[in-house]
């Protein structure tokens, strides 16, 4: 059964972290903590795995719902949900670097490297 915004707000925590399922392998995680944590379980390459989506409030129930379908269809493409995750982090850090003071960084190390006076 679908879960909805009300299910969700009522969902206390317990002793133990316990799971609240929607559909399609989309779940919503409730820490002893009290903090609810939306995650997606997957299959690939017979393996199965767990991706996060985000916490929840600040991913809503149909924002949980367009991230899951998107992983699903990555799965479907053949590719691993949780690998392009990391992939996109790694572009975002590296594009971040790319600014002026780190080519210039970069630039003067580099000239010291050959023996030049930077």
């Amino acid at each position: 059964m679908p879960l909805t915004d009300v299910a969700i707000r009522n969902a206390k925590p317990r002793e133990k972290p316990y799971k609240v399922g929607d559909t399609l392998g989309l779940f919503l995680l409730v820490q002893p903590s009290g903090g609810k944590l939306w995650r997606v379980k997957y299959r690939i390459d017979g393996k199965e795995k767990k991706l996060a989506i985000g916490i929840y409030p600040q991913v809503g129930l149909a924002e949980a719902r367009r991230r899951r379908d998107a992983a699903r269809e990555l799965v479907a493409a053949g590719k691993d949900p949780g690998r392009e995750k990391q992939r996109e982090k790694v572009r975002s850090r590296i594009q971040a670097e790319t600014t002026f003071d780190a080519i210039a960084a970069e630039f003067c190390q580099k000239r010291r490297r050959d023996g030049q006076k930077a």
